[in-house]
């Protein structure tokens, strides 16, 4: 299998490592190496460029650990869960969805354990016979401070932070939508039996953005930019009829309501030049839109973005509209209002009824909590007084339906200049982990050169670990000495290089094709004479020559793709 090849090679060529490995190692956990921490953070800075830099989203960072009371408004607590069974024989834990899914597609506790029972699935490692079905929270607990008493859990996405600092990012953007925000950072979820090596980890690494959207309105001003990007869908009713995904442009899949709306289209098409940009093969890349038994309970619509790997169809990226549902439960269950009052362009007169309370009626119903009933009666706005039997209002955490005879209202009309909204949220999540295993298996490739097996990383220059690699053809001499002149010189123009004087220079060369470094600087005995060097190109092993003068403008022109490589020098 590629997988095992890449995996192998990725733990020979220090990219990625088993955590713990010493201690045998535990599932769900990998270390990046020398080259994959580099490979990793090249990801991460692009992602920076397309959502900071040209979104103009910034970005914070929060704590990885939340308090209680912040997963259980977001719906964490109770709905981040997996249906598990534990063997009676030999202990182990699995998916109980998973067991019963060739035998029926029951999602309910009670309906899987029913399947179990009737199919008599058993144990798939031992055959010993299974458990109870039971709910399982994916959530990593822990407490906070050393009474133990207040809890808290790693988080399962950055999301949350950026929700709970609402208020204060409103202020920053100057109460205006739309505006959006980002955070990179590990989460963590504990998987059940992750078997899928990097693909599926319990500690790993998001990019997320929220972008905060006025609900009326959710035409994206600058949609023209990506409306004529095609895209590879895989909507709904193409996976319930069993047909293939379809190839069509963001702007007619929004107008036929295959995408949802323009924000959702134009992140949608965001995402594909963001992953075709740092390798992602755009042959093995589709958007596949959740079906609504796989919906989140907070989203609208959702899309993964999906590569095509050896292990099969993978996530990379998931695109979701959470409409207002993370806002509104943070705002209940805080106290803290997260709405935008958003202006009018000119001001618009209506009628309202306005509502004075019946405080002689009130206080000796009420008594000491008139007031806050009195309150709570004030802030109703309903349209027709025969509605007003109809509403209900709260007060502490009790709610109480309206009696008529408490109030007294009369009919006014008014100036008004806005209206407060609760914002909805469009997310693109980003797995930034999967996305670096994605480009290992794409890149790599094997082929023959000169009878002998060449074994080649093709990363696109600007996601390269090693951008350069200085290989001086003999280790001893002047030539040592120039090489590592050279060297420095691109250094100090933020270019990573290796030199490397070890084993052959063919050796060398195959060393630095496995790691993906697109090119390679020789410096031999002409290069004493007449002051050039070789710039060996990593895909086609053409050479060219060029002098060592500015050498560091035409690294980086190379790299930055502005610089066509056999334009650069003389072929050799």
């Amino acid at each position: 299998m590629k997988y095992e090849r890449v995996i192998e090679l990725a733990k020979r060529r220090g990219f990625l490592w088993p955590s713990f490995e010493i201690y045998g190692a535990t599932a769900g956990f990998w270390d990046f190496g020398p080259l994959g921490a580099i490979l990793k953070r090249r990801v991460e800075n692009l992602w920076r460029e397309l959502y900071v830099i040209r979104e103009g989203f910034f970005e914070i960072e929060s704590p990885t650990i939340g308090v209680e009371d912040m997963f259980a408004a977001s719906g964490h607590i109770d709905n981040f869960v997996d249906l598990v069974v534990d063997c009676k024989k030999c202990g182990e834990m699995f998916r109980a969805d998973h067991l019963a899914q060739d035998v029926g597609k029951e999602s309910t506790r009670d309906g899987v354990a029913k399947l179990i029972k009737a199919h008599n699935i058993r144990c798939p490692e031992c055959g010993g016979e299974l458990g109870e079905v039971r709910t399982f929270n994916l959530m990593f607990r822990t407490t906070i401070g050393p009474s133990s008493e207040r809890v808290g859990y790693l988080r399962p996405e950055t999301a949350q932070g950026m929700f709970v600092d609402f208020p204060r990012l409103l202020r920053f953007y100057r109460d205006k939508l739309p505006f959006g925000t980002v955070q990179i950072g590990k989460a963590y979820r504990n998987e059940i039996s992750p078997r899928q090596g990097v693909i599926r980890l319990r500690e790993f690494t998001l990019a997320e953005a929220e972008i905060f959207v006025d609900p009326r309105d959710k035409s994206h001003p600058r949609f023209d930019e990506v409306s004529d990007t095609v895209l590879r869908l895989y909507p709904e009713k193409e996976q319930l009829r069993g047909k293939d995904e379809i190839e069509i442009s963001v702007k007619d899949a929004v107008k036929k309501g295959i995408i949802l709306n323009q924000f959702m289209g134009y992140h949608l098409a965001l995402v594909h030049l963001f992953l075709t940009g740092v390798g992602i093969k755009p042959e093995n890349l589709r958007f596949r839109q959740h079906k609504k038994e796989e919906m989140a309970h907070y989203a609208a619509d959702c899309w993964d973005a999906e590569t095509l790997l050896d292990l099969g169809w993978v996530e990379l990226v998931g695109i979701a509209d959470r409409t207002d549902y993370d806002l509104k439960s943070h705002a209940k269950k805080s106290g803290v209002d997260m709405g935008v009052f958003v202006r009018y362009g000119k001001p618009k007169v209506v009628e309202r009824l306005r509502i004075k309370p019946k405080m002689d009626v009130l206080g000796p119903k009420f008594k000491d909590g008139a007031a806050k009933v009195a309150d709570a009666l004030m802030g109703l706005r309903p349209e027709r007084l025969d509605e007003l039997g109809k509403e209900s209002i709260e007060v502490d955490g009790k709610t109480m339906r309206i009696d008529p005879s408490w109030v007294e209202c009369e009919r006014v009309s008014e100036e008004v200049h806005g209206e407060k909204v609760a914002p909805h949220v469009i997310e693109p999540s980003y797995g930034i982990d999967r996305i670096v295993y994605a480009l290992l298996e794409h890149s790599l490739a094997e082929e023959a050169v000169e009878g002998e097996k060449r074994l080649v990383l093709r990363l696109p220059p600007r996601v390269a670990p090693i951008q350069v690699a200085v290989l001086p053809l003999l280790t001893k001499g002047n030539l040592v000495e120039v090489a590592k002149e050279v060297a420095l010189v691109l250094r100090e123009n933020a270019t990573l290089v290796e030199y490397d004087d070890s084993g052959t220079i063919g050796r060398r060369y195959r060393r630095h094709d496995e790691i993906g470094t697109p090119f390679a600087i020789t410096i031999d005995h002409q290069t004493l004479e007449d002051n050039t060097v070789t710039i060996r190109e990593r895909d086609s092993m053409k050479q060219i020559r060029v002098g060592i003068d500015g050498i560091s403008d035409t690294i980086r022109g190379l790299l930055d793709g502005k610089i066509q490589f056999e334009r650069v020098g003389t072929l050799v």
